[in-house]
């Protein structure tokens, strides 16, 4: 076997010859001048494209800006007539619970062993003055 032949003396690095060769496609200064704009562009670019996202994000953002106050505004007006719900069961429910106890008494009344029809409608009357709304108008007298 042979060994593979040595370099000659006066050779440049390998590095060398590559950059040279660079050099040389580039066409020397005219290469280096236009890697220097394209270098100098690039942030432009770089800044033009950050522009061009900024108003896109923008323009996407003000409509769902826009909806969200809505939603808000819509949101306070369902809080306000839950509120108003709420109080109205509220107001029910002790309605409920009070002609519940006076049919309570009106039916203990019924049942009491010495129970007469006179007293049965004094005590109806003398209730339904006391529960009866202010709209509903005058007791009728003939109970």
């Amino acid at each position: 076997m042979t060994a593979p032949p040595a370099p000659p003396a006066n050779a440049a690095p390998q590095w060398l010859q590559v950059l040279l060769s660079v050099l040389g496609v580039l066409g020397g200064a005219g290469g280096f001048a236009t890697i220097a704009a394209v270098v100098v562009k690039r942030r432009k670019f770089r800044a033009e494209a950050a522009d061009v996202l900024t108003d896109t994000a923008l323009t996407l953002v003000q409509p769902m800006r826009v909806r969200m106050a809505e939603l808000e505004a819509e949101a306070q007006s369902v809080r306000e007539q839950l509120r108003a719900s709420d109080e109205q069961a509220r107001r029910l429910q002790a309605t409920v619970a009070q002609l519940r106890a006076t049919l309570d008494r009106w039916y203990a009344l019924i049942f009491t062993p010495d129970a007469t029809l006179r007293s049965i409608r004094y005590a109806v009357h003398a209730d339904r003055r006391r529960i009866r709304p202010s709209s509903e108008g005058p007791a009728r007298a003939d109970w």
